[in-house]
C-alpha cells in the first residue's frame, strides 16, 4: 500500500512540476503582455493536478486578479456549492479558464487573446488527462465545441479526441467527454438560468459513472 501511495504522490508531483513549466513559459514568452501589464497577478489553475474533472472558464475577473486563484468572486462561490452539492470539493477538481490575465473592465476575451493562450490551455490538459473537461460558458466551449451554440447544447455530454498540435498528428488525440454549461455569472442574475445550470450540474456523478464503467 504504501509503494502505491508513493507512486501515486510521485506522478501527482510530476504533474504538478509540468504545470509549474507552463506557467512559467507564459511568463518566459510574454503572451498577451498589455493584459499582463494590467493585471495584478496570473491566474494559472486551482485543484489537483491528477482530477478527473476539468472546469475551464472564460477570464479572471477582479477578485480573481488579487488572489492569483479562479472563481474565487460570487460565481466562484456558486461554484463551489455546485460541487459540494455532488459531493466534490475544489481540492478534487481542477479549475482553470483560457486566459491567465484579467481583460480590463472585465471585457470579454478578445479573439487575439484566446488564441494566444490556447496553446498553454492545451497543455495544462495534456498534463492532466481528465477524463471529462466542463466548460462553463461559450467562449470556454468555443475551444472545444467550436459550431455549436452553449444555449442548445447546454447540459449536454459530447465524447471527442482533442488532438494537440504539439504531436505533428502522430497520437489519435485524448479521448474526453465535454459537458458544457452555463457559466455561473451568468446565472447568478437568471433565476431560470440558475436553476437550470443546477440541473446540468447534477449530471456529473452519473456521467463519471458512465465514463468509469
Amino acid at each position: 500500500m504504501a509503494d502505491k501511495t508513493n507512486k501515486t504522490d510521485d506522478i501527482l508531483q510530476a504533474k504538478q512540476r509540468k504545470l509549474d513549466q507552463i506557467k512559467a513559459e507564459i511568463i518566459k514568452k510574454h503572451v498577451c503582455p498589455d493584459l499582463a501589464k494590467t493585471a495584478k497577478n496570473m491566474v494559472f489553475g486551482d485543484g489537483s493536478p491528477s482530477a478527473e474533472i476539468v472546469f475551464v472558464g472564460e477570464a479572471p475577473g477582479k477578485n480573481e486578479d488579487l488572489t492569483g486563484l479562479p472563481f474565487v468572486g460570487a460565481a466562484g462561490k456558486f461554484l463551489d456549492e455546485m460541487l459540494a452539492m455532488i459531493g466534490l470539493d475544489r481540492k478534487d477538481v481542477y479549475i482553470t479558464s483560457i486566459l491567465k490575465y484579467r481583460p480590463p473592465n472585465n471585457r470579454d476575451p478578445l479573439p487575439e487573446e484566446k488564441a494566444a493562450f490556447l496553446p498553454y490551455l492545451q497543455q495544462q490538459i495534456e498534463v492532466i488527462r481528465p477524463k471529462l473537461l466542463v466548460p462553463l460558458g461559450r467562449h470556454g466551449m468555443g475551444c472545444f465545441l467550436p459550431n455549436l451554440q452553449i444555449s442548445k447544447v447546454h447540459g449536454q455530454p459530447k465524447r471527442i479526441r482533442l488532438n494537440f498540435k504539439g504531436d505533428g498528428g502522430k497520437s489519435a488525440g485524448i479521448p474526453v467527454v465535454i459537458l458544457p454549461l452555463f457559466h455561473p455569472a451568468a446565472a447568478l442574475y437568471n433565476g431560470s438560468l440558475r436553476q437550470t445550470l443546477i440541473d446540468d450540474f447534477a449530471q456529473i456523478p452519473e456521467i463519471m459513472k458512465l465514463i468509469n464503467n
